[in-house]
């Protein structure tokens, strides 16, 4: 009941006819609910786009919509049955509109299946790919159709087919995501990403995975699980509890190597332990899941890439000195000033904020 009251609330606030106890509602399921977030800014993203100028058609998929949500069992209620069909002024036609946009995102966060609209046709398509993304600044939590959770971080993307679970449990990851796989011995768990695919059967860990990052890092938690590398298949590497394997993006360490024109003597792939703290046993990898953002003894260059997808922001550092200083950090509720003020203790720096960029200088 809590999610159909949901989207009546967030569109009503959308529409600016919800109450001030409405809102307060809305607020605690919010934060009741995170795993929402999703869908809040793809409706509110609909909403700020102009209602379809052929009105029937949208009421139209919104009541088809609504109809197989009824014979696939998924509660929605008749929590949008007293707006009428053919709403008369342009404030309860948007927000019509905006209930017929719910239930479009509804599907997709079911992970049913993702429908596509032609503005000259009422024919729906169904994709055959699901996709789960999260916007820079923002974080998902998704369960999977077998009961899998995925922790979802800034900028990601989780995309796997229809057939999910008929043999295997396949999902490809853009991004960074924490896995909480339920553990089927006859239908494997795999994760493809850009440069490892990663086998598993019941465990926990974390993967970052973004493209253009020098290194993909996966870090167990429990269980194991059998990672291989793309451009070497044979070559498969066991993880145990605690250990993290990091593999060099070859791609962007050639183009750093042509750049600078120097032989990079990083390695291509290497295992460590995980650092736990001796407060709560927790490992930094995974502390992003519970909002906080932490790096130990890294770049700047690298925080930097870090702080951006966290806040959405674009920064600057285009100080080769700057770029190598090296830094710990913990941040939970900072806002970006009072995290770059945080950082400005540790390294002397200057900046300046105009608009979403951000330009950092001695």
């Amino acid at each position: 009941m809590s999610q159909e009251k949901f989207w009546v609330l967030l569109a009503k606030k959308l529409s600016g006819q919800a109450s001030g106890d409405e809102l307060d509602e809305l607020e605690n399921l919010i934060n009741d609910h995170p795993e929402w977030q999703y869908a809040i800014q793809n409706l509110t993203d609909l909403w700020k786009q102009e209602p379809a100028k052929d009105m029937m058609q949208a009421e139209d998929a919104y009541m088809l919509h609504l109809h197989r949500m009824t014979e696939m069992n998924i509660p929605f209620g008749d929590s949008f049955g007293t707006v009428s069909p053919t709403p008369k002024n342009k404030r309860i036609r948007k927000w019509y509109w905006s209930a017929a946009a719910a239930a479009l995102i509804t599907f997709s966060i079911f992970g049913i299946s993702k429908i596509a609209g032609n503005k000259n046709s009422k024919a729906i398509a169904v994709k055959e790919v699901n996709e789960i993304s999260t916007r820079p600044g923002s974080k998902s939590k998704i369960q999977l159709p077998d009961g899998s959770l995925v922790w979802l971080n800034a900028g990601s993307k989780l995309t796997y087919t229809k057939e999910y679970g008929q043999q295997l449990r396949e999902v490809t990851l853009t991004g960074e995501g924490y896995f909480d796989v339920v553990k089927m011995k006859e239908k494997p768990f795999i994760i493809h990403t850009t440069n490892i695919n990663i086998k598993v059967l019941g465990t926990a860990f974390n993967i970052k995975a973004y493209p253009e990052d020098k290194q993909t890092e996966t870090s167990l938690i429990r269980g194991s699980i059998e990672v291989t590398i793309k451009n070497r298949p044979n070559n498969k590497i066991i993880l145990s509890p605690n250990e993290k394997l990091i593999v060099e993006n070859e791609d962007i360490i050639r183009k750093e190597t042509e750049k600078n024109e120097e032989k990079n003597s990083s390695p291509a792939i290497s295992i460590n332990k995980l650092k736990r703290s001796g407060a709560d046993s927790t490992v930094a990898e995974t502390q992003w899941v519970e909002n906080k953002l932490v790096f130990n003894d890294e770049s700047f260059a690298d925080v930097v890439i870090r702080m951006e997808r966290w806040y959405d922001v674009e920064i600057e550092l285009n100080d080769p000195k700057l770029q190598q200083k090296r830094l710990t950090g913990n941040f939970e509720k900072e806002t970006i000033d009072q995290a770059l003020e945080a950082l400005q203790l540790t390294i002397p720096f200057k900046h300046e904020q105009t608009g979403n960029k951000i330009i950092i200088h001695r």
